[in-house]
């Protein structure tokens, strides 16, 4: 039986890293939670603000929660440091809720892969400032970030 493996795969190298970085961006701003959810270990740990998903499929089931909460959700994220097999990302994404109101959460996150490159644990730390609609400053169609859409230090984030 052949090993699954999530290329790229620890160790890690500037390239590689900001490379994960970009293909997780990607996958989440597919807003698909069973897309998303296959990048993790099916054991993976998570804390994100005060849930703690455990297993895959619970990061599934947590995933279509906050996209049903999260409108028009777009995101970008942007690689921090790296080691061996960590990550160090932070990212800031806009979205709206039911009652039209527009929000910039700003969060960091710490990643650890296996040597396959699935991701074991994931936590991640995030506010959330409620904005205008005039202040909102990630503009593309829902979905992947086009390549010549400025990035986090670009616009000053």
């Amino acid at each position: 039986m052949t090993e699954e493996i999530k290329a790229p795969v620890p160790p890690f190298t500037a390239e590689t890293a900001a490379q994960k970085v970009r293909m997780a961006e990607d996958a989440w701003n597919s807003r698909d939670p069973d897309r998303v959810a296959l990048v993790y270990t099916e054991n993976t740990l998570w804390r994100n603000r005060a849930e703690f998903p455990q297993g895959r499929e619970q990061v599934r089931q947590f995933l279509q929660r906050k996209w049903a909460k999260e409108v028009d959700y777009r995101l970008i994220k942007e690689l921090w440091a790296f080691t061996d097999n960590r990550i160090a990302v932070r990212f800031a994404y806009e979205w709206h809720d039911d009652s039209g109101q527009w929000f910039r959460s700003y969060g960091n996150e710490n990643w650890e892969f296996n040597r396959q490159g699935f991701m074991q644990r994931r936590f991640a730390s995030i506010n959330d400032l409620p904005i205008r609609q005039e202040q909102r400053l990630f503009h593309w169609p829902l979905g992947r970030r086009p390549d010549d859409h400025a990035g986090l230090s670009d616009l000053g984030l």
